[in-house]
Order: C-alpha cells, then structure tokens, then sequence
C-alpha cells in the first residue's frame, strides 16, 4: 500500500464504524453548504426507504474522522456491488477487469446517490484540510486492505479536487449542460439574447405544448399530498421501466423527502382535461435549481421540454436563484439556452496493471472531450 504523502504531521485521529451515519448536526456542521444530495435528510430518507443499504448495491460506508470525539471529517461513501445510479460511468472498466480474469466488484465509492451533481465530497476540507488529508489515505488504505478494485470520487467541488490531485489520483472530466441567471427579468428578457431561429423553435414548442391543452402547476415538499406522491411515485416508475432502466426510489423515499426538505422539493404536475399525467421533480438550495427525476404516465415529449426546462427557468428567474443544472447529458439543451460546464471526478485503483491501462484511457478520452466541446459552439444559441 503507498505510503503516507499529503501530509507530514496527521492530527490524532479515531476511525468510527463506517456502516454508521453520524449525528445530523455533526454531519451537517463540516460544511458551509452540503447541497441537497450529500445533505444528512437526503441520505437519511434513501435509508428509512431502503433505497440504499442491504440488497442494494449501495453499501454505506461512511468514512469518518474524530479527534477528542468531534467530527472533524467524513465522506458519503459507499460499497458498490454494481455501477448503477453513478453517472460517471465505468462498465468499460469493469469489462476490461472481467476480461483480464479480475474483480472488479466490490468497489468504494464517495458519492451522492443517484445525482449527478457537483456538491462537497471531502466534507470538512474547507476548515480541516488535514483530516480531510487523512480520509484520502484512509480511502486508499481500504482498498488495499479490503482487496477492492478501486474508489472513486465522483462529481467533487475544487476543494475536494485539489487534495485528490495532490494525492496521486487519476483525474476524469465530463461535459453537463448548465443555465445560468445573469438577472432576468422574466423568461421574454431570457429569450430576447437567443438568436432569431432559436428563438422562435422555443416559443414554438411551448405553443404547441399550450394548444395540446396541457397546464403545469408547482407544489413544494410541504403542500404535496398523498395523491401527489403517489402521482410522483407511478410516473417515476413508469418512465424507468419504459427504458429498461433499473429504479432506485420508491414511495416511501418522496414521502420521506417531502416532509424533510418541504420547500426545497418542488413538483412540476402536468395536466391535461383536468388529470395528473406527468410530473418534474426539483430541490433546490436558495441558489441553484436542480431537475432530478421526470416521469410520465402517457407520451408527451413537448410536455418534457416545457416541464424539464422551461418551467424551471421560469422558476429560477422568478425566485431569484443563480442557476440552474437539469440534471447529466443531452447536447439538446444547448438550444434550450444551458451552456456546457465541466464535471470531474478521480479514480484511485488498486492493480498497477488496470491502473496504467485506465490512465491511457482517460488520457484519450480527454482528448477525445475537447474535441467535442470545440464542436458543441455551433449549437450555442446565444452566439
């Protein structure tokens, strides 16, 4: 296993049981802002659900630090027995390890479940870099000692970046589609800086979306229902089991999510002849809206756009939030006006082998990034 090398004098540290979410207030009290996915109600309502935990997939494994027994430190970590819900995606690896007659599960991953969103990782880096120092070593201490095939750190903040790097890690970026709210006055003064034909696409397809006889409504967390979660509940798994996806939440999760987040949890509700047919769900922190899960009970692709993007651009200039990220991938929203912003995350991985041949990969795959990136500006309709 490497030796110690991000720091030369480590604090006195205790290592609790990993299985074990510590207290809400020590959790929440590493960091300035957790964000809505690494936030102790979110985690918290995954496993009152069963979301996450035994039969899953999804292992806790909450590294945590202690000194004088505070909270100096912890990670939202996890033992993965497969790479679903990650948004960084590794089939390849576990592939090429299979091949290689190689396991490649088990492994350890430091996340937000199921959210491909940007949030603290390290949580404590920002007051106590050192015991987030030792929680880098601790993570590659596990893997060596558990005889996993990796960990990784997905979807981290710069603070988190830096000690990774510093720590040897491998590094991958990725591309989502972010809108940002220079302080629009309402969604017409958003459409005036569009060029003409992107312009007049968008007030099109929400025209179309208005003569259907569709109507969309806003509920928070604290005014929703049970005929709204069960609502939220059907049209989530119809549209998983549609794609052949594999769905992760259940009624009991938004019931619970409903109740702890209250007004952070927004539903957009889609109604056409007075029923319910479709449904949006969003958290947001006061500052930025985040789409997460869509869902319909009928086929309505303009309702998706109209429900997904443009309400919650309506939203967001009308709270006053600064952004707006509706979750991974999908060049097309580049004409619906969300420009492209760079996701990274690091990879420790235990085989000297498979970890060289992963460095070449991301090193191509980099290139390969740029490349698009360059490519995706004839699609900017703001240019």
């Amino acid at each position: 296993m490497p030796k110690s090398s991000l720091t030369n004098n480590p604090p006195e540290l205790t290592w609790p049981d990993p299985a074990a979410l510590p207290a809400r207030d020590a959790w929440q009290g590493l960091t300035r802002n957790t964000g809505p996915f690494v936030h102790w109600d979110f985690i918290d309502s995954l496993q009152r659900s069963a979301c996450i935990g035994a039969g899953t997939g999804w292992e806790p494994f909450f590294l945590k630090s202690e000194r004088s027994g505070q909270l100096t430190a912890a990670v939202p970590g996890w033992l993965k027995l497969h790479s679903h819900g990650e948004f960084v995606f590794d089939w390849a690896w576990a592939r090429a390890a299979h091949q290689a007659r190689m396991r490649w599960y088990p492994k350890l991953l430091v996340a937000a479940p199921f959210s491909p969103v940007t949030g603290p990782r390290l949580l404590g880096v920002e007051n106590n870099r050192p015991a987030a120092e030792q929680l880098v070593e601790e993570l590659v201490g596990t893997v060596h000692r558990r005889a996993l095939s990796s960990a990784g750190v997905n979807f981290c903040q710069p603070a988190d970046s830096e000690v990774l790097r510093a720590g040897g890690w491998l590094e991958r970026f990725d591309w989502q589609f972010h809108w940002t709210n220079p302080g629009y006055g309402d969604f017409d003064d958003f459409l005036s800086r569009f060029r003409r034909k992107a312009r007049k696409n968008i007030r099109a397809e929400r025209r179309k979306v208005a003569e259907a006889g569709w109507s969309l409504r806003w509920k928070g967390g604290d005014q929703l229902d049970g005929e709204d979660i069960d609502l939220v509940t059907r049209c989530y798994l119809t549209t998983f089991q549609l794609y052949g996806n594999l769905p992760s939440l259940n009624r009991d999760f938004f019931s619970h999510a409903a109740q702890r987040f209250g007004d952070q949890l927004q539903v957009c509700i889609a109604e056409r002849a007075g029923q319910a047919l479709a449904a949006a769900v969003f958290w947001h922190d006061g500052q930025r809206l985040y789409g997460r899960y869509w869902g319909s009970l009928v086929d309505c692709r303009d309702v998706h756009f109209e429900a997904c993007y443009y309400q919650g651009i309506e939203f967001c200039i009308r709270r006053g939030l600064s952004a707006f990220e509706p979750g991974a991938q999908g060049e097309h929203k580049i004409r619906r006006g969300f420009l492209p912003v760079r996701t990274r995350s690091f990879h420790y991985i235990r085989h000297p082998g498979m970890r060289s041949a992963i460095a070449r990969y991301l090193q191509a795959e980099a290139e390969s990034l740029e490349q698009y990136r360059t490519g995706l500006d004839r699609l900017d309709p703001f240019a």
